[in-house]
């Protein structure tokens, strides 16, 4: 499966002039967290979407397509800037909305779209959301995060919604079967770690995707604000300090 690394927001709650996909978690800029997540899945090419709000991004990914520091081929996509769906239907050479022949056409759904803000993800988790995406007979699957659990967890929670009887919020990692999305709807949300299971899986009404709810921190922590930054860090040193040195 391809993936479309989707980072061409702003990032205006995050303040500051860093672009937020280059905001720095534990010294390293998220969407290097995610890249190096990808290259440990399955993910055969990775698509990066950036935007006119994000050319400090786009600089940085050029710099990282071009070089050697991973088996996994990356190429930069100049997305318009118009929101999340439109630059999906982008990326994905949709005829309507990417007439520009520097699209590659080649890639096609089902892809795997991922969310620069994830900087706990890694590999196994990104193959289990290809597992949960390949065994539902749907057009494509959004992953969620219970709202309880991010709140647990002291992160952000923007954007939840009532599924299944209770208050989830979008994780910001989903796979597309098409780009028949709600124009509002950006899939992101902005779980312990060890237990890494998905507790919930449900069809949504009147929906042709299927839905899966998951605690899993490593895709419960999305950042959208500072404080989100150093619960982020906090986790990741938690998680070093519990590894058995070699």
């Amino acid at each position: 499966m391809d993936a479309l690394l989707m980072c061409g927001g702003r990032g205006t709650r995050l303040g500051g002039d860093t672009e937020k996909p280059l905001v720095r978690v534990a010294d390293r800029p998220m969407v290097d967290r995610v890249i190096a997540a990808l290259a440990a899945s399955r993910i055969d090419r990775v698509r990066a979407v950036v935007s006119p709000h994000a050319t400090a991004t786009r600089e940085h990914l050029a710099e990282r397509a071009v070089g050697t520091d991973s088996r996994l081929p990356l190429r930069v996509v100049d997305a318009p800037g118009d929101g999340y769906v439109a630059d999906l239907r982008y990326a994905l050479g949709d005829a309507e909305s990417a007439a520009d022949p520097d699209v590659d056409p080649t890639i096609s759904p089902p892809v795997l779209t991922v969310a620069a803000d994830l900087p706990l993800l890694d590999g196994e988790v990104v193959d289990r959301v290809i597992d949960a995406a390949a065994a539902v007979e749907s057009a494509s699957l959004t992953v969620c995060v219970p709202a309880a659990r991010k709140r647990e967890l002291g992160v952000s929670a923007d954007g939840a919604f009532e599924a299944d009887g209770r208050s989830v919020v979008p994780a910001g990692i989903n796979a597309v079967g098409g780009v028949d999305a709600d124009e509002n709807d950006d899939g992101r949300g902005d779980s312990e770690h060890d237990t890494g299971r998905d507790d919930t899986d449900a069809d949504p009404d009147e929906s042709d995707d299927a839905l899966r709810v998951t605690t899993d921190r490593r895709i419960a922590v999305n950042v959208n604000y500072p404080s989100d930054v150093r619960i982020a860090e906090a986790l990741l040193r938690s998680d070093h300090s519990q590894t058995p040195p070699p």
